[in-house]
């Protein structure tokens, strides 16, 4: 008895020296295996993450979750004209900002041999450059890897046989391009496992070297140091991090488009009741839709369907890389003309650098009617005012707002930043289909963990500081101890 009760006190002194700091001199701690909430309903599943996390590294498998970007940026072509987050690259890893953009597939970072990449901002970013030899992780693509073999319709991969390098060439629709080689890659990132439980990954991807530049992405004004493309295709990141398992087929993003812009992407379902779904048009490069009218006040304008039809490079895309909006000319007349009409009895027409633009003495959305874009499975998309107009300043005491939709003489109806702002998007390749609903992207969201179940973390609120963290661990640890010894004592008092 008495051995047990020297045990008992032993393991009670092990367990107060954990938490203790005698005379401003730190006791060795041990780490704790386990922890234990008083919470039943929080315990079970951060045990069950924890433990997920946990065999996932024991049988060197993938850990599946969702994984949360910061959004930063605006729409307002005034101000920054485009929506970025940030990427980890590299061991040890380095950030890269890179433009958000569901037009195209790859991901690539400006090389630092780069010939014709800015070397400054004017948005006031410090931009980097990756170099493969100051990692420990990178590999270049050979020109034997699959990738070389692959046919992109929006990229040109080539092999450099001096080298053994897979290279690519890509080219976008203003007319700037890029060119470099591929390198394989670690990706850091911060997991969501379930109820804002963090856990800190990695994975391998393939993405883009840029070693030229041309067109707009060699000017200063708005340089960044790539661009992220989350187009379907294979070769994009949630491509690559879905067909392993590591996140769900499906990504979201909410771009804030009033103050100063910002938003949520993630790597994951947003679930929101109010979200409508049209299914994509398959076997595209983009995320294309069946657009099949547009509605002013509610009466359907008189445009054949015919002119939005996905056929001879014509079609209606999604794509968060351009910032305004472009109709064919077909459907773009009768739209103005319908606004024009609308309003003409409260503001003044007017014409300023070949848009319609109107003067308006007081609120748009006072005067403005409500434009609606009617797709497939009976999914609308409704627009505010100021989701197709653009505030470009004052005149003689009025505000002039101008059609933020552009006129193209022919090719695809495109659908960027103007219209997608203030509204959530999910992008479902699982079940290729595109969902929306008008949302306020300050706000938090929910976000499914695992497809096909309940889980939910509150994304816009996953970014958890290091101190915040320590704090949560520490108590867990305290929680844990209190525990420990009360059951030590149970014990001991139980045999007395």
């Amino acid at each position: 008895m008495r051995a047990l009760t020297s045990l008992i006190f032993a393991l009670v002194s092990v367990v107060l020296s954990a938490t203790v700091v005698y005379s401003g001199f730190p006791v060795q701690r041990l780490s704790l295996q386990r922890a234990f909430s008083s919470s039943r309903s929080i315990e079970l599943e951060t045990l069950r993450a924890r433990d997920r996390l946990r065999h996932a590294r024991i049988l060197q498998g993938v850990v599946s979750g969702v994984v949360d970007f910061s959004v930063e940026g605006s729409s307002d072509p005034l101000l920054v004209g485009l929506y970025f987050t940030k990427v980890k690259l590299g061991t040890p890893p380095k950030e890269f900002t890179v433009q958000i953009d569901t037009g195209s597939d790859i991901l690539w970072v400006n090389c630092n041999s780069c010939n014709g990449c800015p070397r400054a901002s004017g948005l006031g970013i410090q931009l980097n450059f990756f170099d493969a030899s100051n990692s420990s992780s990178s590999s270049l693509v050979s020109c034997s890897d699959p990738i070389c073999n692959s046919a992109f319709q929006t990229t040109a991969t080539q092999c450099l046989s001096q080298t053994n390098q897979c290279s690519y060439t890509f080219q976008y629709g203003d007319g700037s391009g890029t060119s470099g080689y591929y390198v394989s890659e670690s990706m850091y990132f911060d997991m969501v496992m379930g109820h804002s439980m963090i856990a800190n990954s990695s994975a391998t991807v393939v993405f883009g070297c840029s070693t030229y530049q041309s067109g707009d992405l060699t000017k200063s004004d708005h340089a960044i140091d790539g661009i992220f493309g989350f187009g379907p295709g294979d070769l994009s990141v949630i491509s690559q991090l879905s067909a392993r398992g590591i996140t769900p087929k499906v990504f979201s993003h909410c771009l804030k488009g009033e103050g100063n812009g910002g938003g949520i992407l993630v790597l994951g379902e947003v679930l929101e009741p109010g979200i409508v779904y049209s299914p994509l048009v398959p076997s595209q490069p983009h995320y294309n839709l069946y657009l099949q009218s547009i509605a002013v006040n509610g009466q359907t304008l008189p445009i054949d369907p015919s002119v939005f039809a996905t056929s001879n490079n014509r079609g209606t895309i999604v794509d968060s890389g351009t910032t305004l909006a472009y109709l064919v000319e077909e459907a773009y007349t009768p739209f103005v003309s319908a606004i024009t009409a609308a309003v003409s009895q409260s503001v003044t027409p007017t014409i300023s650098k070949g848009s319609q633009c109107y003067l308006v003495s007081t609120s748009v959305d006072e005067i403005f009617p409500m434009v609606s874009l009617n797709f497939a499975a009976g999914a609308s998309m409704v627009l505010r005012p100021e989701e197709y107009l653009m505030h470009l300043g004052f005149y003689d005491g009025a505000a002039l707002w101008c059609i933020g939709f552009q006129k193209v003489q022919e090719g695809v109806t495109i659908l960027g930043d103007l219209v997608m702002k203030d509204k959530i998007f999910v992008y479902d390749l699982a079940r290729q289909q595109l969902g929306w609903a008008n949302y306020d992207c300050s706000q938090a969201v929910n976000v499914s963990v695992t497809s096909g179940k309940n889980e939910f973390v509150n994304a816009g609120q996953l970014s958890v500081s290091g101190s915040t963290q320590d704090k949560l661990l520490q108590s867990l640890a305290i929680e844990a101890s209190t525990l420990f010894l009360s059951f030590i004592l149970f014990i001991h008092f139980l045999f007395l």
